[in-house]
């Protein structure tokens, strides 16, 4: 099968090189002037597994203006804020028999990519993958190889041949995945799940596990959990979890399976960069207003997140003066 990851970041990376090494022809897109020109200087990216084993691996990457390839399946892996310029940079080449798929986090990409894409041509699932970005042209993979798991579903909930053969490459790659006919479903999973995990460690700083040894974990995980099902019972969505499962799956990925995990906001906001709280906890506060709730304890968390922010420029700005 041929591909076109667009997003050459970490997650982007991941599955991209996964794949190509499962047998695959995968080519990268990237928009990040460093990142692309550190690649092709270098001949590839480098990949490491759990900080050990740092080696080279060949990709070919493009800016979107000079990509003349033709796959059968574009991958996206953006943070939602640059989702919509990288789509106008990108939709010259995009031609009606070719697919999307993506494992974004947060809501508010798949509107974005049904501008572009045919509905039946829409693919979206959830990630429970840890990895990061080092640096331009510098991945490291959590994780021992096989770790972590996915969820996939169709927009149109109906899964069709070339839905069953993008499983079978992700199983070969061995992202573990589970296709559901539950779309909205399997997307809010993970938006739920980040908006404990991701919020609360980016806010104090900590890993996953640090986060899990915490007494009042569990109790902090369910009012989340407990408030982003009422939002989702509301708007009418049913989830592929309980609210148990939900809190235990939080529970055992955070103490077991990644304890040692910064998430990914942690990463955006370390490195001075804008969060996607937005489109997360920022989405299910939305999402309740839509149908007359509130979800006040998420409404706060964004606002806190969005102070973190300020706080985290003016100690930019200082570092620069």
């Amino acid at each position: 099968m041929k591909f076109a990851v667009i997003g050459a970041g970490a997650m982007g990376l991941r599955y991209g090189i996964l794949l190509q090494e499962a047998g695959n022809t995968v080519d990268f897109i990237d928009g990040w002037d460093k990142n692309v020109e550190t690649i092709k200087a270098q001949g590839g990216a480098y990949v490491s597994r759990d900080h050990e084993d740092k080696h080279l691996v060949p990709i070919n990457i493009s800016y979107p203006e000079d990509y003349q390839g033709e796959p059968d399946c574009y991958i996206f892996f953006l943070k939602q804020m640059q989702l919509a310029d990288m789509l106008k940079r990108c939709a010259s080449f995009f031609k009606p028999t070719q697919y999307a798929f993506t494992c974004m986090n947060g809501y508010g990409h798949i509107e974005k990519l049904a501008k572009y894409f045919a509905p039946e041509k829409i693919i979206a699932g959830t990630a429970l993958v840890a990895t990061v970005l080092n640096g331009a042209g510098d991945v490291d993979f959590i994780g021992k190889r096989g770790a972590g798991s996915m969820n996939m579903a169709n927009y149109t909930e109906k899964p069709d041949d070339f839905t069953h053969a993008l499983f079978d490459e992700l199983d070969k790659a061995q992202f573990h995945p589970t296709l559901t006919t539950n779309f909205m479903g399997t997307i809010l999973a993970k938006v739920v799940f980040n908006s404990v995990v991701n919020t609360i460690c980016t806010m104090f700083e900590m890993t996953m596990g640090e986060f899990a040894a915490y007494d009042g974990a569990e109790e902090m995980a369910r009012q989340l959990i407990d408030e982003a099902y009422d939002v989702c019972e509301r708007a009418g969505v049913k989830m592929i979890n309980t609210r148990q499962d939900e809190v235990a799956s939080i529970m055992y990925v955070s103490k077991d399976a990644m304890p040692l995990h910064y998430p990914s906001m942690y990463q955006d906001m370390h490195n001075y960069r804008p969060t996607e709280v937005d489109y997360i906890n920022g989405y299910l506060v939305k999402l309740g207003r839509e149908y007359r709730y509130e979800a006040k304890t998420h409404a706060f968390l964004t606002h806190e997140v969005h102070l973190a922010e300020l706080g985290k420029q003016r100690e930019l700005a200082a570092k620069q003066a």
